[in-house]
């Protein structure tokens, strides 16, 4: 071989050499650009798609909000308008005017008694139709149990009594115990008398006054609660108990006995007799009490599953221990002609103190404590007199009762306690231990009664959001 034709062959080596090198650097230099606008192309994508979840979510709040207001302007409608029953779509517009996306409805109506809607709605929008986000709201008015204690009256609270949760009076209040929320009035002074512990001679006191505390917790005065628009719709808890529930019509003899059970039921029985302690009120004098029951007869047992609420056209008697949610009324017809008081002769308390378990127990006239109750007493329930009080008598008064043995170590209220006129349950003798009534006192305030009280509850305002999350 010739050396030009060697230098040729060598030549064409080298060509082929930086050939292979220039392919394979091509390739490596496409796969990584391939790469990265692939990695590019996915970032956009999520950026995009991530736009749209955030957007899903808008969408379905608007849904939320359009219903509020929907129902601000006609608060019975529960079918979007439309008069049936179902899911209801309407699109959702930007700025502009033009079309992003959608949010779909569901709404579920309040349970009879309750003002509680529940809306849910699910957004989406047009480029990224399959990602949806949806939320479950619920609204509500505002409970009138919405205070440990609430009064139309002057109300004193001794020394020895804690408070968990707010009070107010549309009158005025001596504090004299301990609590930890506010204490309000809608009084800037009023006339103090032998109710709040002015005596012999009335004195002009501050709305909110006395030894207890904290202070910086007053504030007097307030706007007044509106107690003349405080009424219980006993003929719509009648027309309920008669359906669905549980009516007691006039009994015939002395009233009815509830006793609540731990298993979720509650047993009734007819009272046929009864026997009288001798009490003592400031508004009464002296009384003869029919409130110690001697006999009676069993008439039911009734599951608080299949049934929400109670209406006795009669007196009735009411212990025992609730599991379950019921409403349970006492209120002859017409309402204007009669007075139908509840007796707790027992402890009456919840299974368990969560919102599983809820007593409201609403009196056409007065919520008495009886005589015979243990020396640790407790009611668990939504306590309201709608024309009197929530009370114990005295009974160891010197004029009128022979009773020696009145004074109770503890009552504990866990609800709230509502009365039109003064509630009371213990009658001072001076300092130490009461003439009657009980040693320590407790009220503690049950926060699930605000948006969701028991069936019936009166309830004012504005509908209130209570509960937001997303599914």
């Amino acid at each position: 071989m010739s050396r030009k034709q060697s230098r040729h062959n060598k030549n064409q080596k080298q060509d082929g050499s930086i050939m292979v090198g220039l392919v394979f650097m091509v390739a490596t230099f496409s796969i990584v650009i391939y790469a990265l606008l692939l990695v590019i192309g996915s970032q956009f994508d999520f950026t995009f798609r991530q736009v749209g979840f955030d957007q899903a979510l808008n969408i379905a709040e608007a849904g939320i909000d359009y219903y509020r207001w929907h129902l601000a302007h006609d608060p019975t409608d529960y079918q979007d308008g439309t008069g049936v029953t179902g899911s209801y779509v309407h699109e959702y517009r930007d700025p502009q005017g033009d079309r992003v996306g959608e949010f779909s409805l569901t709404i579920t109506p309040p349970e009879p008694g309750s003002s509680v809607v529940t809306i849910t709605s699910t957004g989406k929008t047009d480029n990224f139709p399959l990602i949806k986000r949806t939320i479950t709201a619920q609204f509500g008015q505002t409970s009138l149990a919405n205070f440990a204690f609430l009064s139309n009256s002057s109300m004193w609270f001794g020394t020895g009594i804690t408070i968990e949760g707010p009070v107010h009076s549309n009158n005025g209040i001596r504090m004299d115990g301990t609590h930890t929320a506010a204490v309000t009035s809608a009084k800037q002074t009023y006339t103090c008398g032998v109710e709040t512990g002015c005596w012999p001679n009335t004195q002009e006191k501050p709305g909110v006054w006395g030894r207890g505390g904290p202070q910086e917790l007053w504030e007097y005065p307030v706007p007044a609660e509106d107690f003349g628009g405080i009424s219980v719709d006993f003929a719509s808890m009648r027309s309920a108990a008669q359906a669905e529930g549980i009516y007691l019509d006039a009994s015939g003899a002395s009233g009815y006995h509830l006793v609540f059970n731990s298993d979720g039921t509650v047993s009734v029985s007819r009272v046929l007799k009864t026997n009288k302690k001798r009490g003592y009120t400031p508004e009464d004098g002296c009384q003869n009490l029919y409130q110690v029951i001697i006999k009676e007869e069993f008439l039911a047992t009734y599951s608080l599953a299949d049934n929400d609420v109670l209406l006795a056209e009669d007196i009735l008697w009411v212990d025992g221990v609730v599991k379950g949610k019921i409403t349970v009324g006492a209120a002859r017809f017409p309402i204007a002609t009669f007075e139908t008081n509840i007796w707790v002769n027992d402890n009456l308390t919840y299974a368990v103190k969560d919102e599983t378990n809820k007593l409201g127990l609403m009196a056409q006239h007065d919520i008495y404590f009886s005589l015979d109750i243990p020396d640790d007493f407790e009611v668990d329930a939504a306590l309201l007199a709608q024309t009197g009080r929530v009370a114990r008598h005295h009974y160891n008064y010197f004029q009128c009762s022979n009773q020696n043995k009145s004074v109770r170590n503890k009552i504990t209220l866990f609800g709230t306690v509502i009365s039109k006129e003064k509630s009371y349950w213990n009658f001072g003798s001076g300092p130490g231990q009461p003439a009657s009534g009980f040693v320590k006192r407790e009220i503690i305030y049950d926060q699930g009664l605000l948006f969701e009280p028991p069936a019936y509850f009166p309830t004012f305002g504005g509908l209130q959001l209570i509960s937001w999350q997303e599914e």
